[in-house]
């Protein structure tokens, strides 16, 4: 099976690079993403936006031979859904990993703090503590010095969505942040946080506690709880 691997904000491909090899022992074929943009500090940011993100993993999608599964993190998890509603015959499954789907005219986080086309990476106080939760000194280290500012256009654009056949793509929740049982009490609630997920028909739920960046804190749990997704199918 194909797994295309979408990297939330600031990160490139080998984010997932703790992630990738047991999903390739175990047969599958990792296809983890640097997004435009994120080549490097010095890449053009300007005039990139959600949709050439979204096109960009289409891209993907459409050099393949048969569907794959997607894997979005953190902002990635727009991203992917909007690749679900560009193709959604060719996606299996949806993995959000501490995300979730974006809806129509929502926006993935326009209260960052951009400097001119890009969004650097903030100051840690800017994170609340559940994100930073596990990210120790060290990983900080690793992340800040590795991370490439962000396209303003990715953060900032709505979300525009055309295909209901959206919602017939499984998907997979693994809550890091949030745990399940809260997740479902605000679906229950119909917060608007989670209306677009909750419209999805076939949703399983899968509990990873640590901070935002699983891949990071806890790469071999997260690999494992993709491959039990990846599995399902």
């Amino acid at each position: 099976m194909d797994i295309i691997l979408v990297p939330g904000f600031w990160l490139d491909a080998s984010s997932w690079s703790e992630v990738t090899p047991p999903l390739a022992a175990a047969g599958h074929r990792p296809l983890p993403l640097t997004l435009p943009g994120l080549e490097s500090p010095d890449a053009p940011r300007a005039g990139i936006g959600l949709r050439e993100h979204i096109d960009a993993v289409v891209s993907v999608l459409d050099g393949l031979d048969q569907p794959a599964v997607l894997v979005g993190h953190s902002g990635g998890g727009a991203i992917i859904h909007g690749a679900v509603d560009a193709r959604p015959d060719r996606v299996v499954r949806a993995i959000y990993v501490d995300s979730g789907p974006l809806g129509e005219g929502g926006v993935i986080n326009n209260e960052l703090p951009a400097d001119g086309d890009e969004v650097p990476l903030p100051p840690w106080d800017v994170f609340d503590d559940a994100d930073l939760t596990d990210l120790d000194d060290g990983l900080r280290t690793m992340f800040r010095e590795r991370a490439v500012p962000q396209p303003k256009g990715v953060a900032y654009d709505p979300q525009h969505l055309h295909d209901e056949r959206r919602y017939d793509v499984p998907a997979t929740v693994i809550a890091c942040e949030f745990p399940v049982s809260l997740l479902k009490e605000w679906i229950a609630a119909g917060h608007p946080y989670v209306a677009e997920l909750a419209r999805i028909r076939d949703v399983e739920y899968v509990d990873l506690p640590t901070g935002h960046w699983p891949q990071f804190t806890r790469p071999a749990d997260l690999s494992a709880a993709i491959l039990a997704a990846v599995d399902r199918h």
